[in-house]
């Protein structure tokens, strides 16, 4: 009998159409599929993230299984689970001795060096696949970023239109223009009530993953229940059509708008079944479309939730295999404060913070605009250690993948990268989280005022940021003109503003170890 082709699939890989199963013959095949302890702790994910991914291999496994493979299904709790993929994949091998190993690419750093050791590991060979799932290759980006000191998503988001035809006429974009985003930051209204998001109950396969988590994990962040993400194909299908038929036509007005106690909004939140696999990015981008040009959705909505898929997704994964690994350490603003104890307690009285911090440890879910303009924007103007943000970022959230998290952080979050990612530092004082939310009209701190105990504290620190900054950023076109605002105000204005976020910084309280890793 000949031997199989074993195939690794790893748990963001939960796509029939992946890469390494394409033209598979099932009698030719062993699937194998891995809980590993590594992979749940490297950093201390969410409860709820450790639940979706573990729930959601189970049920791809009984899928695979009904379309005739043969799948190895290695649980958290079996008795001989090594721990790692590398130890899991030998004692597949010793099994099987297959006469292959055919795997896609992984989408992140380290599972990609580890990937590479397997070739010179194993007798048969190793055959590593490109994700055909992104509409970008790797080597695509590369060409794109040749020669390039800023790699502006604008210039690669254009390019995957072409690519794509997505809102597209001939050669000219739909409507006239590439980019609506100017017509995407409506505030919050008065009365603004979005139709609810679906929920899933968890079936008799998620049930006994939550019991797996809450015996194993009970020491990482993040409340365990309610859980209602998708865990499968069909589920993260019909959560994609409610977004289509109830919320797209208002997504794009109000994908910056922030309320308290209101999660969801007007956001699509794909982007857990996205990124493990459940669903592909070309499909709810043509669904989008058909939106427009139905005349569901406007162009304005319709356009901005493409290009976060087509140009913001898969620029970011881009971004990240073009700088790595040295994205992980870069810190080009020199920031090395702790990150503050709040962030995993949410025991703080700046409302904003508390309330997107409160989200997070629900539902391990907080929308873009609360993550880089209150959580984001506090940690840079701050002047927060990017690793240990980077770290918080990658434990809390439930969509987080390296491969879209650190670019994210370092770059787009806390400028870490120095500009290669984002042509300024996304800094703001309190203004801007006024205007965007109903946060600070229930604060403990008053926005409008600028200095002293009362004041909010992004107020003060703004101007910290920026007066500690000045020699990197002075000469950035699009912000150097601020340090004219600066120095209008006078020494002793200047020094009441740096005394009260100095006040404010020595007041927080860094975050014990073992958090975010174990240590």
């Amino acid at each position: 009998m000949l031997s199989p082709i074993l195939v690794p699939i790893l748990g963001d890989q939960l796509s029939h159409g992946l890469s390494s199963l394409e033209g598979l013959c099932p009698a030719d095949a062993r699937i194998l599929m891995m809980e590993v302890w590594d992979e749940a702790t490297y950093v201390k994910h969410h409860k709820q993230k450790i639940v979706l991914i573990f729930a959601a291999m189970r049920h791809f496994a009984a899928e695979l299984r009904a379309r005739g493979f043969a799948v190895d299904y290695v649980t958290l709790e079996d008795p001989e689970n090594t721990g790692s993929f590398t130890g899991e994949l030998a004692r597949a091998v010793e099994r099987h001795a297959p006469r292959e190993i055919r795997v896609t690419e992984s989408g992140e750093w380290r599972v990609e060096q580890a990937m590479q050791e397997w070739q010179g590991r194993f007798a048969c060979p190793v055959t590593i696949l490109a994700d055909t799932r992104f509409i970008a290759s790797r080597a695509e980006f590369a060409r794109f970023a040749a020669g390039r000191r800023h790699l502006t998503m604008e210039h690669f988001y254009r390019e995957m239109r072409r690519k794509t035809g997505l809102l597209m006429e001939g050669a000219r974009p739909v409507g006239g223009q590439w980019n609506y985003d100017a017509e995407n930051r409506e505030p919050p209204r008065a009365g603004l009530r979005p139709p609810p998001a679906p929920k899933f109950a968890p079936d008799a396969i998620t049930r006994e993953v939550i019991g797996l988590v809450a015996r194993r994990f009970a020491d990482h962040f993040g409340d365990l229940e309610p859980f209602t993400w998708p865990v499968t194909r069909a589920q993260a299908l019909e959560a994609a059509e409610a977004f289509f038929t109830e919320r797209l036509a208002l997504f794009g007005p109000y994908q910056d708008a922030m309320i308290a106690g209101e999660d969801d909004l007007y956001h699509s939140l794909l982007s857990t079944s996205l990124n493990i696999g459940l669903l592909e990015p070309l499909e709810l981008c043509r669904r989008a479309e058909a939106a427009y040009f139905a005349g569901t959705a406007p162009l304005n909505s319709v356009e901005g939730f493409i290009r976060q898929i087509i140009g913001w997704r898969e620029y970011v994964r881009g971004f990240y295999w073009h700088l790595m690994p040295g994205l992980a350490e870069a810190n080009e603003l020199a920031a090395h404060r702790p990150l503050p104890e709040f962030f995993w307690t949410g025991e703080t009285p700046m409302r904003c913070l508390a309330d997107c911090i409160r989200t997070t440890r629900q539902d391990a879910h907080a929308h873009h605009i609360q993550r880089l303009m209150v959580l984001g924007n506090f940690c840079l103007i701050a002047g927060i250690n990017p690793q240990e943000v980077a770290d918080w970022y990658l434990a809390v959230y439930a969509d987080a993948f390296e491969w879209v998290e650190l670019p994210n952080v370092a770059g787009m979050v806390l400028y870490a990268d120095g500009g290669r990612l984002a042509t300024k530092p996304y800094a703001a004082s309190g203004n801007y989280i006024n205007k965007m939310s109903n946060y600070c009209s229930a604060c403990r701190y008053k926005v409008a005022q600028k200095t002293g105990p009362d004041a909010c504290p992004f107020n003060a620190l703004y101007w910290h940021f920026m007066a500690r900054n000045r020699a990197r950023l002075e000469s950035n076109h699009r912000i150097g003109r601020i340090y004219a605002t600066w120095d209008r105000m006078g020494q002793a204005k200047q020094a009441q503003y740096l005394e009260t976020a100095e006040k404010f910084l020595d007041s927080l309280v860094p975050a014990r170890k073992g958090w975010a890793r174990n240590e």
